[in-house]
């Protein structure tokens, strides 16, 4: 828990306040947590994961979106989310459901820290894919890897949106991995945005199985009982940050080999994963038809709660 502090800014605060003064973040996307529950449970069948969908109107209008897509629809309009659905696949619903989180959550630019929305989706999707190939590799949960791994910058969206309403004239500067803003946001605000995503998944009902790897992620180390999962997370943000690093800027420096032993990686074998990765980015736009119907909106708006979104 991260004590309340006085800040530059000069007055107290603490994660928790950032998450009561947000109004404007989507509704939780619990669905995948739940989802992940459902998809690693044997006896849960198609209906159970058609009637989860339908529980967030948003989500389900952005499934039967990608269904009705070059990539899936095949000239054929479905109308019911049970076929939409049925059409994507029970393999492939989780990672739908997912993107469709994502296109929900990171829409417009954080001025915070001077990142348009199209990098902020980039960097979430391509972190959860990062963490998605590691835990395959090293035998942990792919589900979780790949919701923590999404969701990980949260806490810069509910920042920003904090900043507009009580210090528009706020920026936090970053150095690149592996600390990123960590030094600006402690010296403006007394805790960082790992602290704001963690109280945030907190507050959505998010188990601490994927709240605590986003709250250590810059000191994986920290936690006993997720370090493995938060070394993870770490070594996903290498993997994000080499992907999604301008062409004109150097590669981040690979961790250390002592700071991977927990999970078994080599700095080598992380870098070797580095295709892979590129590649499942490469094939979520042709998933989700990304270049005619999903790319994120670039203007500065409030969040649509999920219900307007709908």
């Amino acid at each position: 828990m991260i004590a309340e502090c006085t800040t530059s800014l000069g007055f107290s605060l603490t994660p928790d306040d950032i998450v009561r003064a947000v109004k404007n973040l989507p509704s939780s996307p619990r669905v995948l947590p739940r989802l992940k529950f459902l998809l690693g449970d044997g006896n849960s069948s198609m209906h159970d994961i058609v009637a989860l969908v339908r529980l967030d109107p948003a989500i389900a209008a952005r499934v039967l979106q990608t269904a009705n897509s070059a990539y899936f629809g095949g000239g054929v309009r479905y109308t019911t989310v049970d076929e939409a659905v049925n059409r994507v696949g029970y393999d492939q619903i989780y990672e739908l459901v997912s993107y469709a989180v994502a296109s929900q959550v990171f829409v417009r630019p954080v001025d915070l820290y001077g990142i348009e929305a199209d990098d902020l989706w980039k960097m979430s999707v391509s972190c959860a894919l990062a963490a998605e190939v590691i835990a395959e590799r090293t035998r942990q949960d792919r589900s979780v890897a790949y919701s923590i791994g999404l969701l990980h910058c949260l806490g810069m969206v509910a920042l920003d949106e904090w900043a507009l309403r009580h210090a528009p004239s706020l920026r936090l500067a970053t150095v690149g991995f592996p600390l990123e803003a960590v030094e600006a946001e402690r010296a403006a605000l007394g805790f960082t945005q790992a602290d704001t995503g963690a109280a945030l998944l907190r507050n959505w009902d998010f188990p601490p199985e994927m709240v605590e790897p986003v709250r250590v992620q810059y000191a994986p180390g920290a936690s006993v009982a997720y370090r493995r999962m938060a070394t993870l997370l770490f070594a996903a943000k290498w993997l994000r940050s080499a992907i999604c690093t301008p062409n004109n800027a150097e590669t981040p420096p690979l961790p250390e080999a002592v700071q991977l032993e927990v999970i078994g990686l080599t700095p080598t074998a992380l870098a070797a994963m580095l295709p892979e990765v590129s590649r499942r980015l490469g094939a979520v736009g042709s998933l989700l038809d990304v270049s005619r119907e999903a790319k994120p909106r670039t203007g500065r708006h409030h969040f649509p709660t999920a219900a307007k979104a709908a």
